[in-house]
């Protein structure tokens, strides 16, 4: 997306390409409209009402229909130049692996998203079986070892319905891997926890993007 989220750009809602988002709502409604994507939404309102609130330090993340995460350092949510950062579904987990919708290979969306599972297995993700949750356990807790080491944070709350659906041994392979790989003095000891907002998750980020867009989040 733009800033501010004037226009955006979903990888898989193909009909939408610099989609005039934030002015249409604001037509429509009538009312202050604000515009974040959800694992951005979702780290403020895990921050505000769920699993890292109290916590300074941390990344949020979606594991669903794609993979997106939302950081937090120094109690502040990070946007980048264009309000993309936290992008961890694009850190590569698998040189050379599967095509990925942006165009690069081995991309953490590419291999543990819903829809990339069920490409690669044949079969829906409900039907996974242990050696795929265990995998797809694996290479997220690669790349949030690689966040943990690269921005110094200590916790990553995960939601969406392919990790939350995986369930405990989903979490319990991404722990193991998290452990093995970031060794640093800083980021040994992190953790990956499910999002404490379940279900909720999407529409308390949502509202937190609201209240944080008037100044009182």
């Amino acid at each position: 997306m733009t800033g501010g989220g004037e226009a955006v750009s979903p990888l898989n809602i193909g009909a939408w390409r610099n989609f005039p988002l934030r002015a249409r709502l604001g037509a429509s409604t009538g009312l202050p409209t604000f515009v974040d994507n959800d694992a951005k939404a979702l780290a403020l309102g895990e921050g505000w009402k769920g699993a890292a609130a109290g916590v300074q330090d941390f990344i949020a993340m979606v594991v669903s229909t794609g993979v997106g995460g939302g950081i937090v350092l120094d109690g502040r949510l990070l946007d980048g130049g264009h309000g993309n950062a936290g992008h961890i579904g694009h850190v590569i987990v698998e040189p050379d692996g599967r095509r990925c919708v942006c165009g690069a290979r081995g991309c953490l969306e590419a291999e543990a998203s819903g829809p990339s599972i069920a490409a690669a297995t044949g079969h829906p993700v409900i039907e996974a079986g242990p050696e795929v949750v265990a995998r797809t356990g694996r290479l997220v807790g690669r790349a949030v070892a690689s966040v943990a080491n690269l921005l110094d944070l200590s916790l990553a709350v995960v939601a969406g319905s392919v990790a939350l659906g995986f369930g405990a041994p989903f979490f319990a392979a991404a722990q193991e891997e998290l452990d093995a790989r970031a060794r640093l003095d800083f980021s040994r000891g992190a953790r990956i926890v499910p999002a404490g907002l379940g279900g909720d998750g999407p529409l308390v980020g949502a509202a937190a993007v609201g209240w944080r867009g008037t100044g009182r989040l």
